[in-house]
């Protein structure tokens, strides 16, 4: 597929995850009320499981609805079309958003978590290093974190993106073609990872670690983050509470989190155990990182110009204390 198709089909995906919401969704944002766009894993699922967003917010008059998205880029389009206030992803998606115009704000991250995204080959399959993927089909959701990864690890083994066959495709359709055998690896994040590799015994050609950081980002629509800094604060507050929650008792994460997902406990066990935990506001290093990421996408021509991440990066007027 041509780059310049990217946008076009990241909307037309998107927006049809949108259009499947409730009509209340679409409603012109509402300082009262946080709409929190959320993926099967990470660690807002993690804050929606153990229940205390919700009563925070209630002091301060907010309500909180909850819309589950695939992936990052269709959360991150919810943003942009105004059904999402606040969401989380990787570090890929929100340089695709932002290359195409969304108004979005970058207000924290998580520490990096290089292992929980990796290259997967069938168990059984010849290939062994990257190097061997040239000529092959490689499936991804298209500007999703694994993008970067995938961009990396064909650089490292001195291939170049144009050497492999890209086939994009969203987290269950890539699966499906993996296990058919349509695709020769799949790029892929935890929880998906580790389903693959406990249940389909998926193997690992290459993570991140030594490749990429894998930061987790927390993002706003820009709007709401300068009308509610409050909220932002108070969620953060609350994050850091889930972090502590999830990194000291991760079989009580499991848990909670397996009606939610529909995945065992010992699965998510796995996942969890590859997570980082610690929620910040952005530094210079981090921003520096992304800008770094944002710079190599325009330069293979898979985002449509140049972009600033400074640009888009929220300054709170009270920072969260850490406790």
């Amino acid at each position: 597929m041509k780059p310049h198709y990217i946008f076009h089909w990241l909307r037309v995906i998107a927006v049809a995850a949108v259009a499947t919401l409730p009509i209340a969704a679409h409603a012109e944002s509402d300082a009262n009320t946080l709409r929190v766009g959320y993926q099967k894993y990470g660690t807002l699922i993690l804050l929606k499981a153990h229940g205390t967003l919700e009563p925070r917010l209630e002091k301060l008059g907010v309500k909180v609805s909850w819309t589950e998205f695939p992936a990052g880029p269709q959360l991150l389009e919810g943003l942009n079309v105004g059904s999402v206030d606040f969401g989380t992803t990787g570090e890929t998606p929100p340089i695709f958003a932002q290359a195409a115009g969304a108004q979005l704000s970058y207000v924290g991250y998580e520490p990096p978590a290089p292992a929980a995204e990796a290259i997967l080959v069938p168990e059984g399959s010849p290939i062994k290093s990257v190097a061997e993927l040239k000529g092959k089909k490689v499936a991804l959701n298209k500007g999703s974190n694994v993008h970067y990864l995938l961009v990396r690890a064909l650089e490292q083994a001195g291939l170049k993106y144009s050497d492999i066959e890209v086939v994009f495709l969203a987290p269950a359709d890539a699966r499906a073609a993996f296990e058919r055998g349509s695709v020769d690896a799949w790029v892929i994040w935890d929880p998906f990872l580790a389903a693959a590799e406990t249940s389909i015994k998926a193997r690992v050609l290459k993570d991140g670690k030594g490749v990429v950081n894998n930061y987790q980002f927390y993002l706003a629509e820009k709007s709401y983050a300068a009308r509610r800094p409050d909220v932002i604060a108070a969620v953060f507050e609350e994050i850091a509470k889930v972090d502590e929650w999830a990194k000291s008792k991760p079989k009580e994460a499991a848990t909670a989190l397996s009606p939610l997902t529909k995945l065992d406990e010992a699965t998510l066990l796995l996942a969890l155990n590859r997570g980082a935990y610690g929620v910040t506001y952005l530094n210079d290093k981090v921003v520096a990182h992304q800008q770094q990421i944002a710079d190599t996408f325009h330069g293979l021509k898979l985002i449509p110009k140049a972009i600033q991440i400074s640009d888009s990066v929220w300054v709170p007027s009270k920072k969260v204390v850490r406790k």
